[in-house]
């Protein structure tokens, strides 16, 4: 099981071990949106969802805090995510990517995600603290493509449901337990889904006025056939 070592905002640096970790996709609060992509993906090949949202289960192993993900080909790409890690006390909010194979997406979303590392940062603030205030929460992402660092994603949490839903709705609401670690949901590629070189990614809260940050290089290993 990997262990992370996490600041957590008003206590001290802690290292947990992680035993599940769970990727929540489709969690759009737009349904039509969200029918109207599938749609889109569906014509292109990628398999509908069995469920809105639905959760996939991903190997634990694949969680990492690396600054150097190394990843199959050249067909993968990063997505800012907001993650919740539920420690022994509690709940907690941190920042990760769910970077994901887009090759073998059309094969299957699930398989498609568990060929990629899922990096997290390693800074948490208390769910509670900013559930309050977290339709306000931005989480935004930059991407350095062809040797340019663009704006890749941004938007607010608005747009997605809340950890509150979420959690109503995984495992008939059970609390999550201690060693979890779940990714919520993203917004849209600026300019459409492409792969990167490096990959920045962070979540703004500008009512408590602080960001957490986190970034990693992307190495492509080659395909031999």
């Amino acid at each position: 099981m990997p262990a992370l070592t996490f600041s957590r905002a008003g206590g001290t640096p802690t290292t947990v071990e992680f035993d599940t970790l769970i990727v929540a996709g489709w969690t759009g609060r737009d349904t039509a949106a969200l029918e109207h992509h599938i749609e889109e993906l569906a014509a292109l090949g990628v398999p509908r969802p069995s469920s809105v949202p639905v959760f996939y289960r991903t190997s634990v192993e694949g969680l990492t805090q690396t600054r150097r993900l190394e990843v199959l080909g050249a067909d993968t790409s990063g997505e800012v995510e907001p993650v919740i890690f539920a420690l022994d006390d509690g709940l907690w909010l941190g920042l990760g990517s769910d970077h994901t194979d887009r090759k073998a997406e059309v094969m299957g979303i699930a398989l498609s995600k568990q060929l990629c590392g899922k990096v997290v940062g390693t800074e948490l603030w208390p769910l509670a603290e900013v559930a309050p205030h977290w339709d306000r929460l931005i989480i935004r992402s930059h991407a350095t493509i062809g040797g340019t660092r663009v704006l890749y994603q941004e938007g607010a949490l608005s747009a997605m449901r809340t950890p509150a839903d979420l959690l109503s709705l995984y495992d008939g609401g059970k609390t999550l337990r201690a060693g979890t670690a779940m990714f919520c949901g993203t917004v849209g590629a600026i300019g459409g889904i492409r792969p990167a070189t490096r990959f920045e990614m962070e979540i703004e809260d500008p009512v408590r006025r602080r960001s957490m940050r986190h970034a990693y290089d992307v190495f492509a290993l080659p395909v031999i056939t």
